[in-house]
């Protein structure tokens, strides 16, 4: 397609995203890898929250949360999702939506062990999106664990990651006059062709 060049060329959409966030890396002051993920519940009502993608795959999105949180659950009951990345300082974003899988395997161990001693702990003492008591319960929760786990504590059984194979992922930049540029990249299933449509604003 001679109409998709610059920022927008390239056979690769996955290649695409990892050059558009390799720049925000450069331009946004925090969090330049931050998704707003969207799933459903078991009623069909919309959820949406903060959290940050760990890997752009050769052919997914990969991302990690405790399994007992209630996006888990969602992500679990409905089998699909949907993220934006959206960077003011660029003025572009990139949506996705697709199916989801755990990642619960030697790539979320080894993921794990690349986090913070603290956030590996805070990890297993976090009873996420349960109802907590205080700020302080929390912290005598981190100390029991600092004190049972040590300093290198395993991965826990109820953490690990998701990974997000797209059937449609749409890339937009800003444009004069609220002409923007938007390029729709869309397939039957996640290994199929991708058909590339370019959208009106």
């Amino acid at each position: 397609m001679s109409d998709r060049s610059g920022i927008f060329a390239g056979e690769d959409p996955f290649a695409i995203a990892r050059a558009w966030l390799s720049e925000a890396e450069k331009a946004e002051p925090n969090d330049p890898n931050a998704i707003a993920l969207a799933t459903v519940d078991e009623t069909g009502l919309p959820n949406s929250r903060m959290v940050l993608l760990k890997e752009i795959e050769d052919s997914a999105f990969v991302f990690y949360t405790n399994y007992e949180s209630a996006k888990a659950r969602e992500l679990d009951q409905a089998g699909k999702a949907a993220f934006v990345m959206h960077w003011k300082s660029l003025r572009r974003q990139i949506r996705v939506r697709g199916s989801i899988t755990r990642e619960d395997g030697p790539q979320a161990d080894e993921y794990y062990r690349s986090r913070s001693l603290k956030s590996r702990l805070g990890a297993w003492a976090s009873k996420q999106s349960q109802p907590l008591e205080s700020r302080g319960a929390l912290m005598a929760e981190v100390a029991k664990v600092t004190a049972a786990k040590g300093p290198n504590p395993p991965r826990p059984p109820f953490w690990g990651g998701y990974r997000l194979t797209p059937v449609e992922i749409e890339f937009w930049a800003d444009g004069a006059f609220r002409l923007h540029d938007r390029f729709r990249w869309r397939r039957k299933e996640g290994t199929a062709e991708w058909e590339i449509l370019r959208l009106n604003p």
